[in-house]
């Protein structure tokens, strides 16, 4: 296990102390709130500064999801716990495999829950766990530290590297060891923590924001969406069934009633119930409608 680079992580930016929250604890509740808002209204400028690099990430993830490749994110404590989450999110909003967009932590799944920080001092179990995922050259890596520094991170960072895969590296520190071992550096500079390196708070929302931003692109640009639609959502519950049902509903232009038989019909697919709305086909010519479109709906339509 590496020591922590105590010197440097005094001097990063994340760890910065703010002096609009100095006096944080003598402040009324309302006031203290206040600033706490101020605060994270500087989150979503850091991250416009950064949309061009995340635009190319998107780009080029989709373009490897295209050949066969996955997204993998990679991180520890607050940073890693967000990848899992903007990944476990996928499966449920665009019917994707579990597999396409993986989340690893360091100190396993039980780290979700169970603070293991010693578990980010090694580069070697970085490596090691994003081994053995399988991950190999048509995947992509977002490697995602606050402070820039993570040794877990940038282990994997350099497996990933030696792989010949894409590789994005996602911190709050400019010019930091992450963005420098990155082919595509995401740098949202959220500046000093309203607590003194508590990166969940500012860090954390800026990595929400950019990871919201990576996947759903990528869902965008790889065709699971019609407009603003999520046409590839799974009706697996009654919540997801009413909204399956105005999905159809507002992409066909039909009532809430014809929506619902074309949902059943369709087999509880939405694609494919649109498909069958919009042009009139039987479920069979809308799913090989779908085939040849490549699942791409408004290419099928």
């Amino acid at each position: 296990m590496q020591a922590p680079d105590q010197p440097a992580l005094a001097k990063l930016l994340t760890e910065a102390r703010n002096p609009a929250t100095e006096k944080l604890d003598q402040l009324s509740t309302l006031d203290m709130l206040s600033v706490i808002n101020d605060e994270d209204a500087k989150v979503a400028a850091a991250v416009r500064a950064e949309l061009p690099n995340i635009a190319l990430a998107v780009d080029d993830i989709a373009a490897r999801f295209g050949r066969g490749g996955r997204l993998f994110y990679i991180g520890a404590g607050t940073s890693g716990r967000l990848g899992v989450l903007d990944a476990s999110e996928c499966p449920p909003t665009f019917s994707v495999s579990a597999e396409l967009v993986q989340g690893l932590i360091a100190g396993g799944d039980r780290a979700l829950r169970l603070s293991s920080e010693h578990s980010e001092d090694s580069r070697e179990e970085g490596a090691r766990d994003l081994a053995a995922a399988g991950f190999d050259e048509d995947d992509t890596l977002v490697g995602i530290a606050a402070s820039g520094r993570t040794p877990y991170v940038l282990g994997a960072m350099a497996y990933a590297k030696d792989a010949g895969a894409l590789v994005v590296g996602l911190s709050c520190v400019p010019g930091s060891a992450v963005a420098e071992a990155a082919d595509i550096a995401i740098t949202p500079a959220s500046g000093p923590e309203v607590l003194t390196g508590s990166t969940r708070m500012k860090a954390g929302t800026a990595t929400k924001l950019v990871l919201n931003m990576l996947s759903t692109g990528v869902m965008v640009r790889t065709g699971a969406t019609y407009g603003n639609l999520m046409v590839n959502v799974r009706p697996t519950n009654a919540k997801l069934v009413d909204r399956a049902g105005r999905i159809i509903a507002a992409a066909t232009g039909c009532s809430a009633e014809d929506a619902a038989r074309l949902l059943v019909a369709s087999g509880q697919s939405v694609k494919t119930a649109i498909v069958m709305g919009k042009l009139g086909l039987s479920r069979e010519a809308a799913e090989k409608k779908l085939n040849v479109a490549g699942g791409v709906l408004s290419r099928a339509l």
